[in-house]
């Protein structure tokens, strides 16, 4: 508990390097067509991600830091796909050949909002544009409440073989609270009808720090989703945000557990799901020996994006849809975030592009480095092809974290203990220059 109050400070997540505070913005759209059309001719033969970000919700669960639309009219469902279509269009027009997909998420918001009929005619239109790779992975994510056994039909014989519900937690007064209501007779009932149409691989989110959160809580709602065996479970942080979502204003700071207590939250699941024979893969997340994640993990395979981890490793990742962020691997670009701007934009024919950094030869060797230690738990600088200028600060700083345990550092490697694992974001802290270099332009 001592490493955890000292080590306990907001740290970003790192599904990118840099990270979007400390982005450049200095990516026109003329620039990024630029860098997609040449990540295409380098990377297509690989395979390409896409990610197609559904904002709507029909009603807002107040611990949400995601961007959404919240309202009931589901007329707002075709002229949203519309403009989805007209920008994967604009990525088409851009491209040297048909794409070949081998990774497509659908997040949100809530993706099962919108129809079945709807997301057919979506991913059929795109699906029928490209190529599939055999190893593809398509995943969606689903509310409990309102997932049906038609969306998943209709998802699966499109070819997604993996789905994530959000859980959160089963504690009549912490649903209550964040206004996020699901019974476990409901998420069993979605899980059996899951597994019985064939998927294979689904995943439970949880939050720990929620308000009203307890041990016996916490305790309770893992219990019962072990006995579920779900292949793979996240167990995230509740980062409290009021500032940022409103919504959060529903309770305060008095409401949350306090840090110590937090971290005993984390411990108490965490605890459950290894006796439960779920393995530690990364951070927050945990799967059984017959999942692909597990498998990944233990062959050095797993890849990080702004998907979070995936057994896929993809160089080109096309996001479509309001706030969401492509990759060209030297380039990011964050699209508009509201859903009327983003439409007006597309339809004008242009990328909706309003945030974007274009990567320097240190920021993709820092991003190496910080995807090494989030996926493989450890990094090296053995050539100078590794190494960047602030290197020897970043390794001052890991001194004190090698005293406190967390890391391994000998002969220009660095090697993530077991306790340090809890802390690797604090680890790829030490690494992120730009991080440190905007912290001291303030005291300067």
């Amino acid at each position: 508990m001592d490493l955890v109050t000292k080590y306990n400070k907001a740290v970003p997540r790192y599904t990118s390097y840099p990270t979007v505070p400390y982005w450049d913005n200095n990516l026109t759209e003329e620039k990024w067509i630029d860098h997609i059309q040449k990540a295409f001719i380098k990377y297509n033969a690989d395979g390409i991600s896409l990610y197609i970000h559904l904002p709507y919700c029909e009603s807002l669960c107040t611990y949400c830091a995601c961007n959404t639309r919240i309202t009931v009219n589901h007329k707002v469902e075709l002229p949203y796909i519309e403009s989805v279509l007209k920008e994967w269009q604009l990525y088409l027009n851009q491209f040297q050949g048909k794409p070949l997909i081998k990774e497509i998420h659908l997040g949100g918001g809530t993706p099962t909002f919108f129809s079945p009929e709807n997301l057919t005619y979506l991913l059929s239109t795109i699906l029928n544009s490209v190529e599939i790779s055999k190893e593809y992975d398509f995943s969606f994510e689903g509310h409990p409440g309102n997932t049906t056994k038609e969306h998943l039909q209709a998802l699966y014989d499109l070819g997604f073989k993996r789905v994530s519900f959000g859980i959160q937690d089963f504690d009549e007064k912490v649903q209550d609270t964040i206004n996020r209501y699901q019974t476990f007779e409901e998420v069993k009932q979605v899980l059996d009808d899951a597994r019985q149409i064939g998927y294979t691989s689904i995943n439970f989110d949880l939050v720990y720090g929620l308000p009203y959160q307890t041990v016996e809580s916490i305790n309770d709602t893992i219990t019962k989703i072990i006995s579920l065996k779900p292949e793979r479970i996240a167990f995230y942080s509740y980062a409290h945000v009021p500032w940022l979502k409103p919504g959060q204003r529903k309770y305060s700071e008095k409401d949350l557990p306090a840090d110590s207590y937090k971290r005993s939250l984390y411990e108490t699941g965490k605890d459950l799901f290894l006796s439960a024979n779920y393995d530690d893969i990364g951070m927050d997340h945990f799967a059984l020996p017959d999942d692909a994640l597990f498998d990944a993990s233990k062959k050095g395979l797993l890849h990080r994006n702004f998907m979070g981890y995936t057994t896929n490793t993809t160089k080109l990742l096309v996001a479509l849809g309001c706030s969401s962020i492509s990759d060209s691997w030297d380039a990011f670009a964050q699209n508009i975030k509201t859903v009327e701007e983003y439409q007006k934009v597309v339809n004008e024919g242009h990328f909706p592009i309003f945030k974007g950094h274009v990567l320097t030869e240190e920021d993709l060797i820092i991003r190496q480095h910080i995807l090494n230690m989030m996926c493989k738990n450890e990094t090296s600088w053995f050539d100078d092809a590794q190494k960047f200028s602030s290197l020897p600060e970043a390794l001052e700083q890991l001194k004190d974290l090698e005293k406190d345990g967390l890391v391994t550092v000998i002969n220009e490697k660095l090697i993530v203990t077991e306790t340090g694992k809890a802390f690797l974001r604090n680890i790829c802290l030490c690494f992120d220059t730009r991080y440190w270099a905007k912290t001291r332009s303030r005291y300067i």
